[in-house]
């Protein structure tokens, strides 16, 4: 009995290292995506004569570099504050599919580079 329930035990252990070595990555390539943004966005509000379209080619780079399957449509830019303190607000839509054996989900994120006012 004592024999069944370690390698139980044992198994149980190793299915949760398995699901963190499938759910971790992507968790932390959003984390660093996120940073990504705030730059983009604090870039983007330091230079007012950077257009829209050139702000999405950024975030459509940064993405490529970090492998998230992003579309320019899930890309959302938004001019922010007065025009003597113009600032940008940068946020993504997108998700991400994690296959496990028996069972498969999908992590949405939506990371952004702040609030907006």
């Amino acid at each position: 009995m004592g024999t069944i329930k370690a390698i139980v035990g044992f198994l149980v252990i190793v299915g949760a290292v398995y699901s963190a070595f499938q759910i971790v990555p992507p968790e932390m390539t959003n984390y660093s995506f996120t940073d990504d943004l705030r730059t983009i966005a604090m870039m983007g509000g330091a230079n007012p004569h950077e257009s829209d379209q050139q702000l999405v080619e950024e975030v459509m780079k940064k993405a490529q570099e970090h492998d998230i399957p992003l579309t320019a449509d899930h890309v959302t830019i938004q001019r922010i504050g007065t025009p003597g303190s113009p600032a940008v607000y940068v946020a993504a839509d997108y998700s991400v599919p994690v296959n496990l054996p028996g069972y498969s989900f999908i992590l949405h994120f939506t990371p952004s580079s702040g609030n907006k006012i």
